[in-house]
């Protein structure tokens, strides 16, 4: 029978959407005629695609795609009572709340830092559902994420969007007078809870330390500290990563109290989100291990 238009959302990862339409317009039937065979393909292929996950290294950086089928039965709560790290390739789903007899696993298949109109559109546009959580109905956090200047977090916006893909070592520069100028400019009109001025601290806190600038690096990684603790609440794998960079910071300053203090602090976290087991952990320990050398030393 002829076929009309047929219109397909696929997605790579759960953190790469790649909207794919085909249309199959077959207006005589003899000048159209689809195997299948080839039909069957495309479906197992989005099938596939739409359930990968990203996999993170030890600093939640992205470095590759991986299938979990288990783990894709999984539904999504921007309030999710589990997150999912890796060590290697190997998919770890953690736990980072009580969990009730018969409660649902949930996990986040989006970046929670956005406001809920944002939220709501990438889960409908990649995965075709809206979400009714807490934070969605309630709009929780939202005036502070787009807290200050509405002028001036679109020109952070806009800037984020363009250097965050300015990665190679002759660029670095460049993104760091970039953040610069526009952190400079909104001093005192955007606070660092907004979260285009806080993905600009981020922004500046990565060009800094990938320049050498170690000072530098450290004054922004303790501004996002605050915000990340208020939008991270709780066990979560990116607080605690955070607190290890900037822990690290501090111990180049020799400012080995501090990074006691902030490194107790990241492994509180991490022995739920990570397991006390996990090599990132491992890492965590033999920086502490060089903290305390170096106080004694001082």
């Amino acid at each position: 029978q002829p076929l009309g238009t047929f219109c397909i959302y696929m997605c790579p990862s759960h953190s790469s959407p790649v909207k794919v339409v085909i249309y199959l317009n077959a207006m005589v039937h003899s000048q159209c005629s689809i195997a299948t065979s080839k039909l069957q393909f495309v479906s197992l292929t989005l099938a596939v695609t739409c359930n990968c996950f990203t996999i993170s290294n030890g600093e939640m950086q992205d470095v590759g795609v991986g299938l979990y089928p288990s783990m894709s039965l999984l539904n999504h709560s921007c309030d999710p009572n589990c997150v999912i790290v890796f060590e290697g390739y190997q998919l770890l789903l953690r736990s980072v709340r009580e969990i009730q007899i018969g409660e649902e696993l949930t996990i986040s298949y989006i970046e929670s830092l956005m406001p809920s109109n944002e939220r709501q559109k990438q889960l409908k546009r990649q995965y075709c559902f809206e979400c009714d959580c807490l934070q969605c109905q309630t709009q929780n956090k939202d005036a502070d994420r787009l807290a200050g200047e509405e002028q001036a977090w679109k020109e952070c916006r806009n800037a984020v969007t363009k250097v965050k893909n300015l990665k190679s070592p002759e660029e670095w520069e460049q993104v760091l007078v970039t953040c610069q100028t526009l952190l400079n400019n909104n001093a005192d009109c955007l606070p660092d809870k907004n979260i285009y001025q806080l993905k600009l601290l981020d922004c500046a806190m990565d060009a800094c330390i990938n320049l050498g600038l170690w000072e530098q690096a450290l004054h922004y990684g303790n501004r996002t500290l605050e915000p990340y603790r208020f939008y991270y609440p709780g066990f979560h794998p990116l607080r605690a990563v955070q607190m290890m960079r900037v822990a690290k910071l501090q111990c180049s300053q020799d400012m080995f109290h501090q990074a006691l203090e902030t490194l107790k602090q990241a492994y509180n976290i991490m022995k739920v989100t990570h397991g006390t087991d996990h090599s990132l952990v491992q890492t965590l320990m033999e920086l502490k291990e060089q903290c305390e050398a170096g106080r004694r030393a001082q």
